[in-house]
């Protein structure tokens, strides 16, 4: 498999949700081993510092390691488990999908079941089965077994089970936690670009995390960094399948990175966002325009720290994010590696300076 492709079935296939990121930090350590100076937040992102020629303006390159999840709540005298979910879930999606159970003595396979449509009224089938009716079965007979045998207890992390799968149309792939390992893997694969290029900056990429319940890493790192520009590396809603109007998610599968004008947790910086955009056009890079009317990234946080950092959004189009299976199409994660080396390479003070005006 292209180096390319196996760094992203290694990043995606890897466990891990909010607060329990460490497995997709270490990856990330050891993809930026030589090439970074390492440092970390005090609830575990991690921050990998890049010094051009120059000491210039601090640019913050944000990418979240977390992906939704689950977490044990309780076990029933049977052996089932009741769960919380953890991140931004949609009951549609979940039912009768694999996961994967992080116990103390190991990853214990399950599914996510509830009661089956045989033996439900006719007017419950037309309902959507609620969280609070699911449970994961792992197999066991009882809660004994689960406790004492499988090692399971309340607290342990519940990761969806899916294996990277490269698509017919080879430039499509398909995997868990696009959103966001595909920001991670781009942050890592252009600081590892940088390395070889000259550029007047400090570059931090940062592993953060908890994004998916609240930003929590963008607001703990930026603290460390104290950045004089931040862009948020995600994904954003593809707009491109049946139902989906160009008015809800206009962004596309193949036609490029997506440069966000609105999401609700933050206005770009008008500046910013022009200078990406002629950055983009000068160097024939394809992109789209963009909007989330219903999300936001860490940029939201970012773009609020001490005095204010000019911010911006660079996204993925992703197909069904929030599941166990989405999808993004590799040209738009090149463009996307182009798009931020081609800024960093620009970016300097006196251009910094011009944007604050």
């Amino acid at each position: 498999m292209e180096k390319t492709l196996q760094w992203l079935k290694e990043i995606t296939e890897a466990p891990g949700i909010s607060g329990f990121e460490d497995q997709i930090k270490t990856l990330l350590i050891k993809k930026m081993q030589g090439l970074a100076e390492v440092s970390y937040d005090k609830i575990g992102s991690v921050i990998f510092k890049k010094t051009g020629s120059k000491s210039g303006p601090k640019i913050m390159l944000a990418s979240h390691m977390d992906e939704i999840g689950f977490m044990v709540k309780t076990i029933t005298g049977e052996g089932f488990l009741k769960f919380v979910t953890i991140g931004g879930w949609w009951e549609q999606v979940m039912l009768g999908q694999k996961v994967t159970v992080m116990t103390s003595k190991g990853n214990i396979p399950g599914v996510i079941g509830s009661k089956p449509p045989h033996i439900l009224t006719p007017e419950e089938r037309k309902k959507v089965v609620q969280k609070k009716d699911m449970y994961i079965d792992i197999g066991a007979s009882d809660e004994k077994e689960v406790r004492q045998v499988f090692g399971v207890r309340p607290g342990d992390a519940v990761v969806p089970a899916s294996d990277f799968t490269v698509l017919a149309n080879e430039k499509m792939l398909m995997a868990k936690a696009w959103d966001n390992r595909v920001g991670c893997a781009i942050m890592a694969d252009v600081l590892e670009t940088m390395n070889r290029e000259l550029h007047s900056n400090v570059v931090y990429g940062v592993g953060t995390v908890q994004e998916e319940v609240g930003l929590r890493g963008a607001i703990t790192s930026a603290g460390v960094i104290d950045p004089d520009i931040a862009f948020a590396i995600d994904t954003c809603v593809a707009g491109d399948t049946p139902g989906v109007t160009s008015d809800l998610a206009p962004a596309k599968l193949g036609k490029g990175v997506a440069i966000t004008i609105y999401d609700s947790s933050m206005i770009p910086h008008i500046k910013l966002r022009d200078f990406a955009i002629q950055i983009a056009e000068q160097n024939n890079i394809p992109y789209q325009l963009a909007f989330t009317e219903g999300g936001g990234t860490d940029a939201g946080r970012i773009h609020v720290h001490a005095q204010g950092v000019p911010s911006l959004v660079l996204s993925i189009p992703t197909r069904y994010i929030h599941s166990h299976n989405s999808i993004i199409h590799r040209d738009d994660y090149d463009a996307a590696v182009r798009l931020v080396v081609a800024i960093l390479k620009k970016l300097d003070f006196e251009i910094y300076e011009e944007l604050l005006k």
